[in-house]
């Protein structure tokens, strides 16, 4: 487990969909900044138990991480369900998961993180927080052009200018592997937080929670599991942690 060491007074919201890349991220925020706040985005998504997953991984935040607890403030839920049905994908209807005619999945929901932002943006700015977090990624991700670093800069300067004041937005994940994404949680809360995130985080694109298995509960065979599952045995296989 890492140390604690001086935290700024400073604030952070973090976007948080309760899956195990915004479950570290939450952690990683806790660590950093004083005061921490959390939301969530209702797009009418299918796997639609992420909604309650968020909810037990924030309480079970605290067990694991008990000496920064006290620095987890409230969650926030936004209601983007109309823009869910204009941005059709196989997140949010009952259609096949495959590549599409661009080379995209067709689970890419367009502008997803681009609208999350601008409304996380301005809830930070309403209550006061100085900094957004999100898990974007850009080494294991399911080719979603809204998670390159290019696109999260460009989100952070158009931000900026439209609040008029710096937008900072951090993306902890985004040079790391799934791989490593397990060992940063390893290395924050040890297999406390690990066993958290396997046992109450979502990531499964067809909401499956009936099958458990080493990584977590999930169909296996979505790009969500595949991604999760190849991480979780390449970080066992280097690390020599025991499943």
């Amino acid at each position: 487990m890492s140390a604690i060491g001086h935290v700024p007074e400073s604030s952070a919201l973090v976007l948080f969909s309760g899956g195990q890349d915004s479950a570290t991220c939450l952690a990683w925020a806790l660590e950093r900044y004083g005061r921490v706040e959390t939301v969530g985005f209702d797009y009418g998504q299918r796997h639609a138990v992420e909604m309650e997953a968020r909810l037990a991984v924030r309480a079970g935040m605290a067990g694991v991480l008990p000496s920064l607890a006290a620095r987890l403030g409230p969650d926030h839920v936004v209601d983007l369900t109309g823009y869910g049905r204009i941005a059709e994908s196989a997140l949010t209807s009952d259609s096949a998961i495959e590549m599409d005619r661009r080379g995209l999945p067709t689970t890419f929901v367009p502008g997803r993180n681009l609208v999350f932002l601008t409304c996380a943006a301005a809830l930070a700015d309403r209550r006061g927080l100085d900094v957004l977090v999100g898990g974007m990624c850009e080494t294991d991700y399911s080719g979603y052009p809204d998670c390159r670093r290019d696109t999260i800069d460009a989100m952070a300067r158009a931000l900026s200018l439209g609040l008029d004041k710096t937008v900072t937005i951090e993306t902890p994940l985004m040079a790391l592997t799934k791989a490593q994404t397990w060992a940063l949680a390893d290395g924050i809360g040890g297999s406390a937080l690990v066993d958290l995130i396997v046992e109450f985080s979502h990531t499964c694109y067809r909401g499956d929670r009936t099958r458990r298995h080493a990584w977590g509960f999930g169909c296996a065979d979505c790009p969500a599991c595949e991604l999760r599952a190849a991480g979780h045995r390449a970080w066992i296989a280097r690390e020599g942690v025991l499943a």
